[in-house]
């Protein structure tokens, strides 16, 4: 569960009671505004309220261990508000996919990951 802040709690998923808690970080300086999780593979996915980036967070220590950076994925005659933000992460285990969308978003896509 995430609170807009660099926390991240994790909660028994019969109780809903928190078990622990991860201070996400990127190096030396906490992430803030963290929203929309989702678990993919191993990893916490989180985007960041207001950016076009989404945090590939260790579920082990809030590292952050990579950007996926979605710049340009919204076309410039949608984003005419600034609530019109990336706010939507899913994740397709069974055919390994994964889509984003946002607030005020005319799409769902489906994105794949590559390295730089």
């Amino acid at each position: 569960m995430s609170d807009g802040t660099p926390e991240i709690r994790v909660l028994d998923v019969k109780t809903l009671h928190e078990k622990r808690r991860l201070k996400v970080h990127d190096g030396p300086s906490s992430v803030f505004q963290l929203n929309e999780l989702e678990y993919v593979e191993g990893e916490i996915f989180a985007n960041v309220w207001h950016s076009d980036r989404i945090a590939r967070i260790s579920p082990q220590t809030g590292k952050v261990l990579g950007w996926i950076d979605l710049q340009g994925l919204l076309s410039p005659m949608y984003q005419r508000t600034p609530d019109a933000v990336l706010n939507g992460i899913a994740y397709d285990p069974v055919k390994n996919r994964l889509f984003v969308t946002g607030k005020l978003w005319p799409n769902i896509y489906e994105i794949q990951l590559v390295s730089r």
